[in-house]
């Protein structure tokens, strides 16, 4: 007796392991990309949050720059911070940001040029910004008197 295996549909019956392996192949690259899209995604969210907290720590500290510059000289060796008219007045950190545990610092100017050598002092002070006292962002600048 001969056994005849017949066609059904389009699927000849010998085949109809070929069909679960495919299916298997198939899931398998199905979920590498899945991963692949989820860790693209992961990395993406990340980097933009780390942009934002730069971008909202550079302008504090710019601004704060800014106000400085603006600001009357203080001589070093006139700086004190305990007194308000003897130091160089903080910028005030905006609501959401200071909600975010953001805040600005001026480190106590030091001088490059006392008055004796140039006949002008020259100072650099320090304006860091912090976010949950993690130093985020320092920026250095020069003063000159005169």
């Amino acid at each position: 007796m001969r056994w005849k295996l017949r066609r059904v549909g389009s699927v000849n019956l010998r085949q109809g392991g070929v069909a679960l392996l495919e299916i298997l192949v198939g899931l398998a690259i199905l979920g590498v990309i899945g991963v692949a899209f989820i860790t693209g995604m992961t990395t993406t969210f990340n980097a933009i949050d780390v942009s934002k907290e730069r971008v909202a720590a550079e302008s504090l500290a710019k601004s704060q720059v800014e106000y400085i510059k603006v600001q009357d000289y203080i001589l070093v060796e006139d700086y004190n911070p305990a007194y308000p008219a003897t130091s160089y007045e903080l910028i005030t950190v905006s609501p959401d940001l200071a909600s975010a545990g953001y805040s600005v610092n001026i480190s106590v100017p030091e001088v490059v040029i006392n008055e004796m050598e140039g006949g002008f002092e020259l100072q650099s002070i320090n304006v860091t910004v912090r976010r949950n006292n993690e130093r985020k962002l320092q920026i250095s600048i020069y003063r000159v008197s005169g």
